[in-house]
């Protein structure tokens, strides 16, 4: 059968809102966190879980999400996720006390789960082979430019129109990508005798929640405790309880058959790298900037936008480089330049500028946005085109899993040199001597650099074919 390529730039555009609309509602919640935390006269720990149910209930279902879509067609399932992120949007902003919001946020995170992991599928499918890598690079800049958004606008909109604001915005958009969605996208809708299995989407969730909260849970508490250690260990039993399942049914959600192709194995390996390195960037030059160079929030923040943007322009060029010499040396090159920004910003010291940041944190956006694009062109185009959506879910479930472990990984790296330079532990970092500061960071950073190079290895060794 033909499929027709003729509306493949509106599908981009369909596609392209729901990424961006999901993708800046993870970090627009970030700046009104403060506010929240005034209106409901909570403590911060009760009010982060306004971010954290949204972010867990998005990788969590993921998965689930993305083997329904491949049973009874995705621009359904795609639909069906804007409608419920639209709706709980509007309640998130009607919501009368913080449990009703964390609820509500938790709608959100089904109805972006939704849109999230039909998104890429949708996109493979609305374009040729030969274009694929292009379409995932501008997909790419379409989440870059999310990410950098973000925080601008929340600041904006929450200083103008108040914190609920940041909910009812999405209502109009919402409206309006889910009518170009309808008239754009092709109707895909299937009838199938297969079963979805509710029983592996239990097991699979459980497993996530319980190793996610653990990392995320365990910055906070501490690793040692009984709670974070057991909820950390029984994650793995029932991810091993849902392996046993998955091979003994008819119709898994997950076949396991797909891990056996090697490029799609290696480029998950070699996405869990990239993102754990991403993430002591994101998360720990920030702290140097205002703990070492007394940076104010502002400056911090700018700074902080010069790395996705890099990633935006370049998601573009390594898309149409891929497609034109294949995904494994675009990726290779893109490696290569994230390390090298890593290992440059771990030279930075307390006497460092403004631009001395701009220009090493601009190899780091320029490595992922050359590496990410040619990742997920290969990885998608390892799988046949039915399984798409579980594919994606799995991939992003195994980002996810990087980011979060990389903010755990890189706090506790920092803490660690810190302690070994002064021989005392400090819960804020900001009390330590400058000079223990400086090191540690410079030593972590190192480290990431490291981790990220030896992404090298599985992305070197993969071969540039497909099966879609």
């Amino acid at each position: 059968m033909t499929t027709d390529y003729s509306r493949k730039w509106w599908a981009l555009a369909a596609i392209g809102s729901g990424t961006f609309m999901s993708t800046i509602d993870g970090s627009i919640v970030n700046i009104a966190l403060n506010t929240i935390q005034e209106t409901y006269n909570a403590s911060l720990g009760d009010v982060e879980w306004v971010v954290l149910a949204y972010l867990l209930g998005i990788v969590c279902l993921l998965p689930s999400m993305g083997r329904l879509g491949d049973m009874i067609g995705r621009r359904r399932v795609y639909m069906g996720g804007f409608i419920l992120f639209t709706a709980a949007s509007a309640l998130c902003g009607f919501a009368w006390n913080l449990p009703a919001l964390i609820g509500f946020r938790v709608l959100q995170a089904i109805g972006a789960a939704m849109v999230q992991a039909m998104g890429i599928a949708l996109l493979v499918q609305a374009f040729p082979a030969t274009e694929r890598g292009r379409a995932l690079g501008y997909n790419g800049t379409i989440i870059a430019t999310g990410v950098a958004a973000g925080p601008v606008l929340g600041g904006l909109i929450i200083a103008t129109l108040g914190w609920r604001s940041i909910f009812y915005v999405n209502i109009p958009f919402g409206i309006l990508a889910l009518i170009l969605s309808y008239y754009v996208l092709a109707d895909d809708s299937k009838r199938t005798q297969q079963r979805f299995d509710y029983i592996g989407a239990a097991l699979l969730g459980g497993a996530l929640v319980s190793i996610l909260y653990s990392l995320t849970e365990g910055q906070h508490t501490g690793f040692g405790t009984p709670l974070t250690m057991g909820m950390f260990f029984g994650g793995f039993v029932v991810l091993a309880l849902f392996i046993w399942w998955e091979r003994r049914i008819d119709y898994p959600m997950l076949n396991l058959q797909f891990f056996s192709n090697h490029n799609f194995s290696l480029g998950l390996v070699a996405a869990s790298l990239q993102a754990l390195t991403l993430q002591f960037n994101f998360v720990l030059l920030p702290l140097f900037m205002q703990k070492v160079l007394n940076f104010d929030t502002g400056k911090t923040g700018l700074l902080m936008v010069v790395s996705p943007i890099a990633i935006s322009i370049f998601s573009m060029v390594s898309g149409r480089l891929s497609d034109r010499f294949g995904p494994r040396w675009v990726a290779t090159a893109g490696i290569f330049f994230l390390g090298l920004g890593l290992y440059r910003v771990s030279g930075l010291t307390a006497e460092s500028d403004v631009w001395d940041i701009v220009f090493r944190v601009f190899f780091i956006g320029t490595g992922f946005g050359l590496f990410n694009s040619a990742n997920t062109s290969s990885v998608m185009g390892n799988v046949p085109r039915e399984h798409g959506g579980i594919a994606n879910g799995v991939l992003s479930v195994v980002r996810s899993t990087g980011q979060i472990a990389g903010v755990t990984l890189g706090a506790f790296i920092w803490s660690t040199q810190i302690f070994a330079q002064t021989g005392q532990a400090y819960i804020d970092f900001g009390e330590a001597p400058q000079t223990a500061l400086v090191g540690g960071f410079q030593t972590t950073m190192f480290i990431a650099a490291c981790l990220c190079w030896l992404a090298l290895i599985p992305t070197l060794i993969r071969r540039d074919t497909t099966s879609a």
